[in-house]
């Protein structure tokens, strides 16, 4: 839960639109099996990849394609969330340096 008022957050701004919204359904993912840890903003790309998997069995490198948009779509999403807490750390210091520079202010 963001503690900065919202038109200070990262979410605010346009993300990437490779990771905003869910593609695939929860009743989608759950039918194609993929495992609750992995059912995320990227879940359309590993419902392909392991749809892909089962029709190509014996051959595993028939996939790569699939494998590198689901691997781009985490690495995506893993960015925009470490600049969001980034940027929620830094304007938490801001605001933690902008009231101790005003409480000394007005002690003088």
């Amino acid at each position: 839960v963001p503690s900065v008022p919202p038109p200070c957050r990262a979410a605010d701004r346009v993300p990437s639109p490779a990771v905003t919204a869910m593609v695939a359904s929860a009743a989608q993912l759950a039918q194609g099996r993929v495992p609750l840890e992995q059912r995320d903003f990227c879940g359309h790309h590993l419902l392909r990849l392991l749809r892909c998997h089962r029709d190509n069995f014996p051959v595993p490198w028939g996939c790569h394609e699939l494998r590198h948009a689901w691997d781009s779509c985490q690495h995506e999403d893993y960015v925009m969330r470490m600049k969001e807490f980034e940027r929620e750390r830094r304007l938490l210091q801001r605001q933690r340096r902008l009231r101790q520079s005003q409480g000394d202010t007005g002690d003088t």
